[in-house]
């Protein structure tokens, strides 16, 4: 075999033994986060909607996961159904704006150059009701709630739902 072959036969080698590690090495480099059960979404979305029916509320409240999707929606027998859409983008606001809706449409009045936060897209809804679901620091998903005569009323009932599984999140 002539140097050049065996140089190329080692270079060969080297590169292929490469290429069959490199999948290893940057399967370790992929991010990871945290995503809420489908167990943990039903048992807040339920839990919200059981805290404002005991005050007489008929409510929806959604939960949507970290990407904004929904994963558990209930919706009280006697709710509007209107109450649907308002608590699923209601989470979906808190969500992606990472903090509780309630404060958002007084900090929009107070600053004109953001108005057009509300026309973000067709799920931005900026009224209370909605909050955002942490883990470990991070905001892994949000639930709202749509149909108590209020937004405070709304986001005491989302409290309700975080809190029935806070145990649970970390």
């Amino acid at each position: 075999m002539t140097i050049q072959r065996a140089l190329f036969a080692s270079l060969l080698f080297v590169a292929l033994v490469a290429a069959a590690l490199a999948p290893a090495s940057s399967a370790r480099a992929l991010p990871t986060r945290k995503v809420l059960p489908l167990s943990l979404a039903v048992m807040a979305a339920d839990a919200a909607v059981a805290a404002c029916a005991e005050r007489g509320y008929w409510v929806s409240a959604a939960v949507v996961d970290g990407d904004g999707v929904l994963r558990a929606l209930m919706r009280h027998d006697k709710a509007g159904p209107h109450t649907i859409d308002s608590s699923s983008k209601k989470a979906y606001t808190a969500l992606t704006l990472r903090r509780p809706t309630q404060g958002f449409a007084a900090f929009i009045a107070d600053k004109p150059a953001i108005q057009g936060l509300r026309f973000m897209n067709d799920k931005i809804l900026i009224l209370g009701g909605g909050l955002p679901i942490e883990a470990g620091g991070a905001v892994i998903a949000g639930i709202g709630v749509g149909g108590a005569p209020g937004g405070d009323k709304d986001e005491a009932c989302a409290r309700a739902g975080i809190d029935r599984i806070k145990n649970d999140l970390e």
